[in-house]
């Protein structure tokens, strides 16, 4: 049961909502509107355009659709098209997004992770049996969240997004999106847009959304042979090191019949692909033989932009900036941004009766997500910042992913996105360890 509240409620509606997969049961999607003030739609419903047919952008159109509001769903690529993406998702999203079994490639349950030196940490030592990583590829999940949103009532426009015109000062004057589609041009006119369109956002750039800092991510997929794919079956590895990344990590994370082997940097883009070259001479044994499939890159946005809503454009997903520093994470905060953002839309407009503001969006939206999770991305933030500068940084992480109450911790805070629950005890142990690691390694107290 997915429940929106407001303290000003004064009705509720329920709207069938059947999601029937492998590992989930029907349910229901209920909404508690509050008592708007913001002029009816006589005659039809709000009308809204999700730009980008991402996890973000299929989640919002799929909250949307199911809530009563008229729902547009662009995407330029095709329904197969490959996205560049390690494709890591925790435990919780399976649930929470009703994703079926049949989609994910492997179930991870371990990981080791590797300093400079090639001291390798097994990193999950702690997990329980019934629980582990997902892996899988975005091409799958995209097609899947953005076929489940059509269904439940979005239309789907295959196009290509090249410009939004903005109304001037009218609160209630409908926003452009301007688009072409099978070699011509079309106009859609629109109440509310949602950017989903990734980190070179054309509609963050339409509102004045502000700049902000990308990484850039490359990736190659690698056909192994079998032998070679067998160590890889359940496992998932991470590469620490100037030679792989001055401020990030590498990864082997393997996929339905290859593994993806990539890196990513913000500070030293130019050099992306000598990168590259260095995770590929770390893993060399391991992937003797193989042959490369195919070769991906894209940007990933550093943190929030400026501006995340304004008037009644609202950005989510990459467009937002809702990337973790340190682990990268964006799959969930992504698809978890459209469909709170999407309920919000929902909420303020009563079901898609009423119209609605800036300021609904600002706090059914942007509120209520700040409140959830900004405290985590700047977190994640600190730990790059302590634990990413250097190689004796690295070292020392490494060392500490070899506690198992560290691992404990990371899993529990990771696999269900919400804050684990530690011992005070263990907890002052850990400061100790991580002021003891920092210290062998030559980061404080030299």
């Amino acid at each position: 049961m997915a429940t929106v509240t407001h303290p000003l409620h004064t009705t509720t509606f329920k709207l069938p909502l059947p999601l029937r997969t492998e590992i989930s049961h029907p349910h229901t999607l209920s909404i508690k509107a509050s008592l708007s003030t913001n002029a009816p739609l006589p005659g039809r419903k709000l009308r809204a355009a999700v730009i980008g047919a991402g996890p973000a952008g299929s989640s919002a159109a799929e909250a949307l659709a199911s809530g009563g509001v008229e729902t547009f769903l662009f995407e330029r690529s095709p329904p197969t098209a490959a996205k560049p993406c390690g494709g890591a998702i925790p435990l919780c999203m399976l649930h929470e997004f009703d994703i079926p079994s049949h989609l994910i490639d492997r179930q991870v349950t371990q990981m080791r992770i590797i300093s400079p030196s090639n001291l390798a940490v097994d990193f999950g030592k702690t997990l329980r049996a019934n629980e582990f990583i997902a892996m899988l590829r975005r091409e799958v999940l995209d097609s899947f969240l953005r076929s489940r949103a059509e269904s439940r009532g979005a239309n789907l426009v295959s196009g290509l997004v090249t410009d939004i015109e903005v109304p001037n000062t009218s609160s209630t004057a409908p926003y452009v999106v301007h688009y072409t589609a099978n070699n011509s041009r079309h106009a859609l006119s629109v109440d509310v847009v949602v950017g989903a369109d990734g980190a070179n956002s054309r509609v963050a750039k339409s509102i004045k959304a502000g700049n902000y800092a990308c990484a850039i991510a490359f990736q190659e997929r690698i056909k192994l042979p079998d032998e070679k794919m067998a160590y890889y079956e359940n496992m998932a590895e991470m590469y620490v090191g100037n030679d792989v990344s001055p401020d990030f990590y590498a990864w082997v994370f393997p996929k339905c019949d290859h593994v993806a082997v990539g890196t990513g940097t913000v500070r030293a883009k130019q050099d992306i692909k000598a990168y590259q070259r260095g995770i590929r001479e770390r893993v060399k044994p391991k992937i003797a033989g193989g042959k490369v499939i195919k070769v991906e890159a894209h940007p990933i946005p550093e943190h929030p932009r400026p501006i995340r809503v304004r008037g009644r454009v609202a950005l989510v997903g990459d467009a937002a900036g809702y990337v973790t520093k340190c682990s990268g994470e964006g799959i969930y905060f992504a698809a978890k941004s459209g469909r709170m953002c999407g309920e919000g839309i929902v909420k303020a407009s009563e079901g898609g009766d009423r119209m609605i503001e800036e300021k609904d969006l600002k706090r059914e939206y942007l509120k209520a997500w700040d409140a959830k999770y900004i405290s985590t991305f700047r977190f994640m933030d600190l730990l790059q910042r302590v634990f990413y500068g250097s190689n004796a940084a690295r070292e020392a992480l490494v060392e500490l992913c070899g506690d198992e109450y560290v691992q404990r911790m990371t899993f529990d805070s990771y696999l269900y996105k919400r804050l684990a629950e530690g011992d005070r005890w263990e907890d002052v142990k850990m400061v100790c360890n991580t002021i003891g690691s920092l210290t062998r390694c030559n980061i404080v107290g030299s």
